[in-house]
């Protein structure tokens, strides 16, 4: 339950994240209260993994997920720019967030034998 937790404060993140642009400077009253609620609910969801995930795992899967679709979110809908060196980022960042779910797995696995 924990990754989903996880997955579910991730997705907070990326709303997070877009909202904030679209604040603009946190005058636009939509987008500021959205913000806010989607920064609550991200560190709410974000909380509730940590109660049986390690702080650095989960964090670290947080924000890499978060940051990994604000970046593909924000080219679609904000037009950003999208090149080679954002793609092999992607890459890597899913990389290292497929390589601590796993490592979890095993040191989980490795501590009930």
């Amino acid at each position: 339950m924990a990754w989903i937790y996880l997955l579910i404060a991730s997705v907070f993140e990326v709303v997070f994240a877009l909202a904030t642009n679209a604040t603009h400077g946190f005058t636009v009253l939509g987008p500021s209260l959205l913000t806010a609620g989607a920064a609550a609910g991200g560190i709410f969801f974000l909380s509730l993994a940590l109660k049986s995930l390690d702080v650095g795992v989960g964090y670290t899967v947080w924000t890499g997920i978060g940051s990994v679709g604000t970046v593909i979110l924000g080219s679609v809908i904000f037009h950003e720019a999208m090149n080679v060196w954002k793609v092999l980022a992607f890459v890597l960042i899913i990389g290292g967030v497929l390589g601590l779910k796993l490592a979890d797995k095993f040191t989980k696995s490795a501590a009930t034998v």
